[in-house]
Formats: C-alpha cells, structure tokens, sequence
C-alpha cells in the first residue's frame, strides 16, 4: 500500500492526448447526470471545444494527477476583468475517495496563486447536494440561485451559484 503522504498530485494543462480520457469521464454516466448538457458528446463536438478553448486565453483546462496517473480535469473560465472566473471539475469515475478534495485544493490554489484571479465562481445543479456540500465545505458561499436555469428531461432545474474570494481562501489557509 503506498502511504498517502508520498502522493505527489499536481495540475498540468490538457493536452490533445488527453482528448479521449476526459472525453470518457465527461460521459460516464456518473458524471453526466451532473451536467446542464446532457447529450453524449462526440469526438468531433468535443475535438471542436477543445480547440476553440486552446484558441482562448482566458481559458484553462487542467488535468489533475496523483502520482502522474489522471484522475481528474478542472477548467477555469475568467469572466470579467479583475480576476473573476468559472470554474467546472470532475474526477474520474474510478478515482480513489479522497481525490475530489485533493483536486480542488490544488485547483484552488492554482487559481488564486498562479492565475491571480480575485474570485472563483461555481454553479451547481440544485439536485446535486453531494456538489453544493462539497462546495461549502470548501469554503464556497452561496451567491444565489438560477431558478429553472437548465432543462433536462423535461423538467427544469434550478442551479445554485458560488463563489470564493482570494481573501476568504488565505483566511482558511
């Protein structure tokens, strides 16, 4: 068994050879019942995304590993000026417990002290109470709710809005 504290994870920036894995995570149906956009993605729709995301500077797309096997992507969106940005994550489907707090720890992080952003901002689907947990238990604060905001299935959903500040971040350091 290898001891959790010689675990090195780390970020490092999508490239095209992760195309096909996270592809396989964003589908995996555990991960897809989470988003607004429920339709399986094809290769070419998602091959489309990424390259008008390289294209874009004000977008990162992260790929989160432990000990240099992905279990994870993070992408950040900066929305305005001053260093507002969305954010999205998921783990993979297998990743072991325990990942998804590593990731955010090293995607928040990442945010705040590499891209310098100001705040980070989050949506979650309001059914998602797993995801709005984990939110505040990160520190996140509750900004609002997108009242009927995605429709799937048929029904509409409301969506709940977070956000953390570089402050509240340092202050919980």
């Amino acid at each position: 068994m290898v001891d959790a504290i010689s675990q090195i994870s780390h970020l490092r920036p999508m490239s095209y050879l992760d195309l096909e894995l996270v592809l396989r995570w964003r589908n995996h149906p555990d991960i897809l019942r989470f988003m607004c956009t429920q339709h399986v993605i094809t290769l070419s729709e998602h091959q489309s995304w990424f390259e008008q995301v390289q294209s874009n500077p004000g977008k990162q797309c992260l790929i989160f590993e432990v000990d240099k096997k992905p279990l994870g992507f993070v992408n950040f969106n900066q929305i305005g000026a001053g260093g507002i940005a969305d954010w999205g994550f998921y783990t993979a489907p297998d990743a072991p417990k325990g990942s998804g707090r590593k990731l955010c720890r090293a995607a928040i992080r990442y945010a705040f002290s590499e891209l310098e952003f100001h705040k980070i901002c989050g949506q979650v689907l309001a059914f998602n109470t797993k995801s709005i947990n984990f939110h505040q238990l990160q520190g996140f604060k509750q900004e609002g709710i997108l009242r009927d905001h995605c429709l799937i299935d048929n029904h509409y959903h409301s969506v709940i809005c977070f956000g953390l500040l570089t402050t509240e971040w340092q202050n919980n350091l």
